[in-house]
């Protein structure tokens, strides 16, 4: 069963999943936000990272692999990285 299959509508109009480990779901992400998380990703110490479960490491190295394999990011510059971050943080309000 795909996850496009096993999704269905709440009596509120949400979406409940009954998934199975082996589901692929399609995540939409704007390219900044791409090349944001890939050079973070690439940079991060990933035993570092707190965690409350060794699945959430696991989780980050398969987005990274994921980033490095579907989407065209492995070969940003320097300037096209500074450019995304600016991108993505502008008008959050985040300090």
């Amino acid at each position: 069963m795909s996850a496009e299959d096993s999704r269905s509508a709440g009596h509120d109009g949400s979406v409940t999943n009954d998934f199975a480990p082996g589901d692929r779901w399609t995540v939409q992400l704007w390219t900044a936000d791409a090349v944001v998380l890939f050079d973070w990703l690439m940079s991060v110490d990933l035993s570092r990272v707190p965690v409350s479960h060794k699945a959430e490491k696991q989780a980050l190295a398969d987005l990274l692999t994921a980033l490095e394999t579907q989407v065209p990011v492995a070969g940003v510059t320097q300037a096209q990285i500074d450019r995304a971050r600016h991108e993505v943080s502008k008008d959050m309000g985040w300090e």
